[in-house]
């Protein structure tokens, strides 16, 4: 229980630093170009405590659920005081604007970055190649070996463990892990799935030809034929030794050099995951209100920070540290993709707008007509709290699910 509640806190701590280096972001690049920056704090509502160094205030606030740092003249309609105006944000260039504004979430893509590779070098990288597992692809190489026993229902057929006195006929004909099948009874096996299919026609003594290190090994294995459940729900009478293939291991381990292309690959990887997920969002939402309501909760759905807190709390206490840290940037690119999306009041939306306004110039320009004012953004108010109201209460509604039916580490 212990582990567990230092695991949520530990990863509320991780959510906090990356917030708190979001923001960072956004001010150390506006101070790199010359703007103005007024306040940095991390949190909200009261303030814990502050102090100004230079022109800047720093500080923190009770609630620390995200944070803000406050540029002077973010838009050409915030009130900035005479000795702020030449520095205000909208009187720069718009690749500038564009860089501060686009600074917190290259934040979190760089602690992505950085976390996963500590990863690699660590605990290891997840092995991308069993997402897309092909057993017609696989070589038959006997990963390990179990026993082979009748299977007519579901339950039996979920069940891997070996009765008393169920057969060993692998064990028995001689095959061991690392052995290549190269043919069964003279008939050439290229693959893990044709090998199975080989062994389920089969019948009686078998012949088996293995590759054992440097040697051809010839075996003869008493191949039984049991009853067994298939995937159409109906029951046949196939061969069966138990055995089970060796597929590529898990965890992938890098040294400090190759980890960094290995990084990379799969951080590309996860960002077309997160694309997906981000795609699918508003398909995932009834599921979310179903299992409010008692429903079966979805283990891939969205989660909030509560629920990814719990999750982070659970690998902890189970000694999963590989996944609180992939879950942590996991987080991170999620975030900072979706803060990228051309939505106010999101960076994404306020980096549309500077570019609506350049193209739309660029536009005037080739025309003749001088360049249209800052956008109103009085007028986009109203699609603003739209937005704004539906990001609350999708937040609300994941809240309320992690915390009356969480998803939990299996």
């Amino acid at each position: 229980m212990l582990a567990n509640i230092l695991g949520v806190v530990l990863f509320a701590l991780g959510i906090c630093i990356s917030v708190a280096l979001h923001e960072a972001g956004h001010m150390v690049t506006a101070k790199m170009f010359g703007m103005k920056v007024r306040r940095y704090f991390i949190g909200f509502g009261p303030t814990i405590f502050s102090f100004r160094r230079g022109e800047t205030e720093y500080g923190a606030k009770w609630i620390p659920l995200g944070g803000f740092c406050d540029i002077a003249g973010m838009t050409a309609l915030d009130e900035v005081t005479p000795d702020e105006a030449p520095r205000a944000m909208w009187r720069f260039k718009t690749w500038k604007r564009t860089v501060v504004m686009s600074a917190g979430s290259i934040t979190h893509f760089i602690l992505g970055l950085v976390v996963l590779y500590l990863m690699a070098i660590t605990f290891g990288l997840p092995n991308l190649a069993l997402n897309n597992l092909d057993y017609n692809k696989l070589d038959p190489v006997v990963g390990g070996t179990s026993c082979a026993h009748a299977a007519t229902t579901l339950q039996q057929l979920d069940d891997v463990s070996c009765p008393p006195g169920a057969l060993r006929p692998a064990d028995a004909g001689g095959l061991k892990a690392g052995d290549k099948v190269l043919s069964v009874n003279g008939q050439p096996a290229t693959s893990w799935t044709g090998l199975q299919q080989k062994i389920q026609s089969a019948n009686g003594p078998t012949k088996f030809v293995v590759q054992r290190g440097d040697q051809q090994v010839t075996l003869t294995v008493d191949v039984p034929r049991l009853a067994r459940l298939g995937a159409d729900n109906k029951v046949s009478t196939i061969g069966m030794i138990g055995v089970t293939p060796q597929v590529p291991p898990a965890m992938l381990h890098y040294n400090g050099l190759e980890a960094v292309p290995a990084t990379f690959v799969f951080t590309g990887d996860m960002f077309a995951q997160t694309a997906v997920r981000l795609v699918q969002f508003p398909e995932r939402v009834p599921g979310i209100v179903s299992a409010i309501f008692g429903g079966e909760r979805d283990p891939n759905g969205p989660v909030s920070v509560v629920g990814a807190s719990r999750i982070g709390g659970e690998a902890v206490e189970q000694g999963l540290w590989q996944i609180f840290f992939f879950l942590l940037a996991s987080l991170n690119f999620f975030i900072g993709v979706f803060n990228l999306l051309p939505l106010l009041p999101l960076d994404g939306g306020h980096i549309a707008v500077v570019w609506y306004e350049k193209v739309r110039d660029w536009l005037r320009g080739l025309r003749g007509k001088a360049a249209g004012g800052p956008v109103d953004y009085t007028k986009l108010s109203a699609i603003t709290m739209v937005l704004v109201v539906i990001g609350g209460g999708i937040t609300l509604l994941t809240v309320t699910a992690d915390i009356v039916n969480p998803i939990r580490l299996q």
